[in-house]
């Protein structure tokens, strides 16, 4: 709603006043007092109005362009409607203001109170609205609610490690990375995981591996990869379940868990399909560039520090970091920042990728493995 002139006023007069001349804010008041002045009684003298707070402050903006002036006029009054048609009327009787012949229309007169209404109403709207949003929830959404506080408090612990109550007398096992995706398997009436909780896997899951068996369900991203290679190192998995590409376990809903939980690969089948996927991952058409072990290692680092962020490093010729940008801006940034040396990405190498950098001039590629076979004469580092 638009600030009144005065709290009391209950109409608005708004006139518009053109003078064939430069003249100012006093001149034009004073054309308005002085000109109006007996016009119309001594009850609707404009000084003794405003000087009984029936007329508020007269508000004047005015105008110059090539010699003319032009004004924008506010009246605010508290009379009643035909007392305020005259004194607006009173105004175009005003032929003179300084020493220059002038203009003045009266554009409207504005009703205060129906402004008001509206503001009133279009308020009682936005009130209506957050009331409803805030209503009590239905009964079945009451019990949802009940219920999710229940399994969050289920949480439970082993050595340290969240996990849920069933980890222990449960012959079967579900090894996850974070105490996050342990609550959220627990909202969904899963109650026989336990979290690893770190970068190390831990001693206590170890030995829990060799007593049950185990699957584990990972990330599908980058830090799913790793820690899925840290457990095969150490512990005894039986089965591998893995998000969707780019998800994290506590992102997924009910269906999608139990999707993936049904879908796991037999640890043996997962190994055999690694080796079989590997040599056929990258078809180059030259020999590789040689990559020395400082580069290499370098190269790598970044990519364990992208571990998780979907993003990728643009790498200068002299191994410095160009910029940080998204994987799905890759292509603006390589023509912002162009020539670039390598890319570091957090993500696996398509086809289409491959061509975007070459294209770009880029000559070293370093992610996290392969979409599809790739054709391409870059040098590629990929696990």
């Amino acid at each position: 709603m638009a600030k009144l002139a005065q709290n009391f006023a209950k109409y608005s007069i708004h006139a518009r006043m053109q003078a064939k001349g430069v003249v100012e804010k006093p001149d034009i008041i004073g054309a308005i007092f002085g000109q109006t002045e007996g016009l119309l009684g001594a009850e609707l003298d404009l000084r003794e109005l405003q000087r009984t707070g029936r007329i508020g402050r007269i508000e004047v903006m005015v105008d110059t362009n090539k010699g003319m002036a032009y004004a924008e006029i506010t009246i605010p009054s508290s009379l009643d409607a035909s007392e305020t048609s005259l004194l607006a009327a009173s105004l175009e009787t005003i032929d003179k203001v300084g020493p220059c012949d002038a203009e003045i229309e009266v554009v409207k007169v504005e009703d205060v109170r129906s402004q008001k209404r509206r503001f009133v109403i279009e308020r009682a709207k936005d009130i209506l609205k957050s009331m409803s949003d805030n209503d009590l929830p239905d009964s079945q959404r009451i019990a949802e609610i009940i219920k999710e506080a229940v399994r969050t408090r289920e949480v439970s612990s082993y050595h340290g490690l969240s996990c849920g109550p069933d980890v222990m007398s449960s012959e079967e096992i579900i090894v996850v990375e974070g105490r996050a995706d342990v609550i959220t398997l627990l909202k969904n009436g899963i109650k026989n995981c336990i979290a690893i909780e770190g970068s190390k896997i831990p001693d206590a899951v170890i030995t829990l591996t060799k007593q049950k068996t185990v699957t584990a369900f990972l990330d599908g991203d980058r830090g799913g990869e790793l820690d899925m290679k840290k457990l095969l190192s150490v512990a005894e998995i039986d089965f591998i379940a893995r998000a969707d590409e780019g998800k994290e376990v506590e992102e997924l809903t009910k269906k999608e868990i139990f999707k993936a939980l049904r879908d796991r690969t037999p640890v043996s089948q997962y190994m055999e399909m690694l080796k079989d996927h590997k040599p056929q991952a990258r078809e180059s058409r030259q020999e590789d560039r040689p990559v020395d072990s400082e580069t290499k290692t370098f190269l790598n680092t970044l990519l364990e520090e992208l571990t998780g962020t979907k993003a990728a490093y643009l790498v200068s010729k002299d191994m410095q970091i160009i910029s940080k940008v998204s994987i799905s801006g890759l292509p603006e940034a390589l023509e912002e920042f162009s020539p670039v040396f390598a890319v570091v990405m957090d993500g696996k190498i398509s086809q289409d990728i491959a061509d975007m950098l070459a294209k770009h001039g880029v000559q070293f590629l370093v992610a996290g493995g392969y979409k599809e076979r790739v054709r391409t004469n870059m040098t590629v580092i990929a696990e």
